[in-house]
């Protein structure tokens, strides 16, 4: 035993099997130590006879071993009224919705964890497709077949249904990680993804023209939309190279010929 801290948490080694590290401080606080090197600060308690053990979050943002002591004393003081806080999270969880899961995966890993740009495919998946068909579920109800079912409502959009449900699968992972789901399962594991078929098309001569002459009429009302839209036309940058593009990444001596730059072919 000892008493847990910064030091003594960072010092534990993962063996072949899991173990408890226990304070000395509180007997009924330790942190588990997982072979994988994963350390989960738990409590251990009695109620109604039996001994439970209660979760209290992964070492790392936000759990340190100061806060988890904190979180240890708050929770005993529960169990010491007749509480039994094992019970109640295991009721919250199995009725936590995944309308109300999707907003902490957005908060807490989306934001935290991902690029700028991967965020918005993140976000994008949940807020159209995964929160409009699914929300109001209860995140321990999601069965593989209902998850089939939904991928397969997208097999028109192959791309699109794959994303989203990398999306899912890695919510169910976390689900799992966080102690929401407690059954093991992930019900997106084992769904088969679509095949995707990379296409490639260009406008011909007359569907430049046409671009244009519509740019043009755009112009007035949206300028920047309407140039943007051009730039990409022209350059054959991705979108988010012209969306974010600055004056110190423009070279002012084209290499094209002037009748090339802003202007389309007419017919």
């Amino acid at each position: 035993m000892a008493r847990l801290n910064k030091k003594t948490v960072t010092a534990a080694t993962p063996e072949a099997k899991d173990y408890f590290l226990w304070d000395d401080s509180i007997p009924a606080f330790a942190v588990r130590v997982w072979p994988s090197g994963r350390k989960v600060y738990v409590i251990h308690y009695r109620s109604g006879g039996r001994l439970r053990r209660y979760t209290i979050g992964q070492h790392g943002s936000p759990w340190t071993a100061d806060l988890a002591r904190d979180e240890a004393i708050r929770i005993l003081a529960r169990v010491h009224t007749g509480e039994n806080p094992a019970d109640k999270r295991s009721d919250d969880r199995k009725a936590m919705t995944i309308a109300r899961f999707s907003r902490r995966f957005l908060d807490e890993y989306v934001d935290v964890h991902l690029k700028l740009r991967t965020r918005g495919e993140y976000r994008r998946s949940v807020e159209l497709f995964i929160v409009p068909k699914f929300g109001s579920w209860r995140v321990a109800d999601l069965s593989r077949a209902e998850v089939v079912e939904f991928h397969g409502s997208f097999r028109h959009i192959p791309y699109q249904a794959n994303r989203t449900l990398g999306v899912l699968s890695k919510m169910f992972s976390l689900a799992d990680l966080w102690g929401i789901r407690q059954d093991g399962v992930n019900p997106c594991r084992g769904v088969k993804r679509y095949r995707e078929e990379r296409r490639e098309r260009f406008l011909t001569r007359e569907e430049y023209a046409r671009l244009g002459n519509s740019l043009d009429e755009a112009a007035e009302d949206m300028p920047e939309a309407a140039r943007a839209i051009r730039l990409l036309a022209l350059t054959g940058c991705r979108l988010r190279e012209i969306q974010t593009l600055q004056w110190a990444h423009v070279n002012a001596v084209s290499k094209f010929p002037t009748c090339a730059v802003g202007k389309f072919p007419s017919t």
